[in-house]
């Protein structure tokens, strides 16, 4: 009985601590030079970099991150001469949450659709973790507003419409996937600790790259939001096109993939399962790199984007 008095005692204090950190309103944009784009399905926030006139990439990020991550990947490609802008996907980051309160992939990927249509550009799309999902959805959905796609250490959940999950029980009642959120996705506590396990090279968790995932946790409402969002990272999203291996092999865009070796949250053999589906398309496999091969070795993944890039420009 003890300890389960404890627990409870702890969630609510980790939930008192959210309402009382979250003070920022939605309007406060953090400071690095990005923007809110409205969008018919809401403002979404990009950070953007390079000349206008170079090829533009679009950059997904993954878990409970923002496009922040992505800042010193943008500065090197737009060295490299490309347009590289990174979004925050809702509920994450700086953009609005959704107002119909549904994340599934296929919504999800309305959003892509929509910013991609208000940016008027067509990227070619780079999408790492859980932001690779939804961005493969979109893909599908609009190909002809893409001009690549890229995959970085995805979870794409291929065929799991065959043996579909569901919604855990516990994460069923709101009030307590938010005492559960406010504990866990969103206390800035944990931020490092849940870093170091989802990376292979630890010393990537640096004091730079743990303060920037804590960003947007002081944001007004992120602990609701982010719960609202909690069930899509364990059901199948079952009406999901991107989970069906043949609509990868009728993809009609170049398509490359890049993997983290000794990646233990989506492993090498899902990078395989998707080269599997599409023969067509690249696997760049990283030695000794993990799952986010972007803080974990920069220089070994952007050369090895770069490489990709420089194919799918040539195709293109």
């Amino acid at each position: 009985m003890a300890p389960l008095l404890l627990a409870i005692v702890a969630l609510g204090i980790f939930r008192i601590a959210a309402q009382v950190r979250e003070t920022n309103a939605l309007t406060v944009l953090p400071d690095v030079s990005g923007r809110a784009v409205p969008t018919s399905e809401g403002s979404i926030f990009v950070i953007e970099r390079g000349s206008s006139a170079g090829t533009p990439l679009l950059f997904a990020h993954g878990t409970a991150a923002w496009s922040g991550l992505w800042l010193p990947t943008l500065d090197h490609m737009a060295a490299q001469g490309f347009h590289a802008i990174a979004y925050d996907l809702p509920p994450f980051g700086f953009s609005h949450p959704a107002a119909d309160g549904d994340y599934s992939r296929p919504r999800q990927a309305d959003r892509i659709i929509a910013l991609v249509q208000a940016l008027d550009t067509r990227p070619i799309a780079i999408g790492h973790s859980v932001g690779a999902g939804p961005l493969a959805e979109a893909v599908m959905k609009r190909p002809d507003l893409f001009d690549g796609f890229v995959v970085v250490d995805g979870a794409i959940s291929l065929n799991s419409h065959l043996a579909p999950k569901t919604t855990p029980i516990w994460l069923r009642p709101t009030g307590l996937r938010r005492f559960l959120t406010s504990a866990t996705l969103s206390n800035p506590l944990l931020t490092r600790l849940f870093l170091r396990n989802f990376i292979s090279v630890k010393d990537a968790a640096t004091p730079y790259v743990v303060q920037t995932l804590k960003v947007p946790l002081s944001r007004k409402g992120y602990t609701a939001a982010a719960a609202d969002w909690l069930p899509q990272l364990f059901a199948t999203p079952l009406d999901a096109h991107s989970t069906r291996p043949g609509n990868w092999q009728a993809l009609p865009l170049p398509l490359a993939l890049i993997w983290g070796e000794t990646d233990t949250i989506t492993p090498l053999s899902q990078g395989q399962d998707l080269q599997a589906a599409n023969q067509s398309a690249s696997l760049t496999v990283l030695p000794d790199v993990g799952h986010i091969p972007q803080i974990e070795a920069p220089e070994v993944f952007w050369q090895a984007l770069l490489d990709v890039l420089r194919q799918m420009t040539q195709e293109t």
